[in-house]
């Protein structure tokens, strides 16, 4: 650990400084009831503008404000993705692709990973998303009852993944069970684990990447066709960064939109006003989108490494130091939303939140969420209008990257 980087001494009878900072110790990486990591982030948030949280090897400086944490994802020159996590700043030993990469390199492989993520290339998207959530609802709809975070919220994610990169949606089965123990092991830091589930994911994508060298399809409907064929500075994208982008698209996509449909309908299942209104107009459906991105962010905080010293706001940051970009406190800023705890479908200026980011590293599949959150929430509500949550059900959710452990839901057959 480096000087700039050693945490603050406790000063017994006074509040405890860094740098000016006010010292916090909020661990906001363990399990809790619903919603616990909100009612810790937000009263931080109203502390201090900025904070400096000691529960890391290394700490982080917090921004927690929706116009700091706005601009501070722009600071791409000076503070990079070397840190891609303020709570787990050593994840950025996993390589990931594109996030791994700042300036011009950044831009040259996003420019090719565009063209499956556009508004265009989601919408050839919508029947198929749409055929394929119709036939998973039909098929649950007579059990009258499922763990909804096991049986769907995952599972539909995760067909349309295999079938963006142009894989067979019957791999689902065995392919869900891999990425649900990478996850799992992953964040709870077991790296033997991962490895071992990681090791059966990189082998399929490794042969899938072979079938389209020796087959190609076409490069502008294919995405892993687009990848082998692709020239970057006149080379081609070797085989390992291709099922790095693979493994990449797979860890931003599933446990993501697993993760917002759980929020979603728990809120629905709790609040039938607000399911009633989508179900009775489904043109409130995409604003509702918005506003529950905006009220439950998974991804609470982005993570950034400071690269040269410098200020920000009156924030004095050394090279090394970590910085932690609030998404959650910032979406529920009263500052920009007022009365930010409140849920409401019809809100005016829901789509500026930050659940998605900011500058040139603002998620590339945020058009291809909106389209899963919205089908889903219509065709859910054509078939299973009316829901509930079992009497007596505790609901949990795992921290760091917040998801909820189990949802049962039942209804009427």
């Amino acid at each position: 650990m480096t000087e700039t980087q050693s945490k603050a001494p406790s000063a017994e009878g006074a509040e405890q400084t860094y740098r000016g900072c006010p010292v916090v110790h909020t661990d906001y990486t363990q399990e809790t009831e619903i919603f616990g990591h909100y009612a810790l982030l937000d009263p931080d948030r109203e502390k201090a503008r900025f904070l400096f949280n000691d529960t890391t090897d290394r700490g982080f400086f917090m921004l927690q404000r929706y116009d700091d944490v706005r601009e501070g994802f722009q600071q791409h020159a000076t503070w990079t993705t070397d840190v891609r996590s303020a709570l787990r700043p050593g994840s950025s030993n996993e390589r990931l692709l594109p996030q791994d990469l700042n300036g011009p390199q950044h831009v040259k492989l996003r420019r090719i990973l565009n063209q499956f993520f556009a508004p265009a290339a989601v919408r050839r998207m919508e029947q198929m998303a749409t055929e394929r959530c119709i036939e998973l609802i039909e098929e649950l709809a007579p059990e009258g009852s499922i763990d909804f975070v096991a049986k769907f919220a995952i599972r539909y994610p995760t067909d349309l993944f295999l079938a963006l990169l142009g894989l067979p949606v019957s791999d689902g089965d065995f392919f869900l069970e891999w990425s649900e123990d990478y996850f799992n092991a992953l964040l709870a830091g077991r790296p033997a684990d991962a490895a071992e589930s990681k090791k059966k994911i990189m082998d399929y994508f490794d042969e899938a990447v072979n079938e389209r060298r020796k087959n190609p399809l076409d490069p502008d409907l294919d995405m892993v066709t687009r990848l082998v064929t692709a020239r970057i500075d006149d080379e081609p994208i070797s085989q390992e960064d291709i099922t790095t982008i693979c493994l990449t698209l797979m860890l931003a996509g599933l446990d993501t939109t697993r993760s917002a449909l759980g929020y979603i309908f728990a809120h629905l299942a709790t609040h039938p006003e607000d399911r009633r209104a989508i179900t009775e107009d489904p043109s409130l459906v995409p604003n509702a989108v918005e506003e529950f991105l905006r009220t439950f962010p998974l991804v609470i905080q982005a993570g950034r490494e400071v690269q040269e010293r410098g200020e920000f706001h009156g924030l004095e940051l050394e090279k090394g130091d970590v910085v932690w970009l609030g998404v959650a406190q910032a979406n529920r800023d009263p500052r920009k939303f007022p009365e930010p705890d409140e849920v409401r479908i019809d809100r005016a200026g829901a789509n500026q939140h930050l659940a998605f980011g900011g500058g040139p590293h603002r998620c590339l599949g945020m058009h291809l969420a909106r389209l899963e959150l919205k089908v889903v929430m219509e065709e859910w509500h054509k078939r299973i209008p009316e829901y509930r949550i079992p009497e007596g059900t505790e609901l949990r959710e795992r921290g760091g990257q917040l998801t909820m452990t189990s949802l049962p839901l039942e209804w009427e057959v």
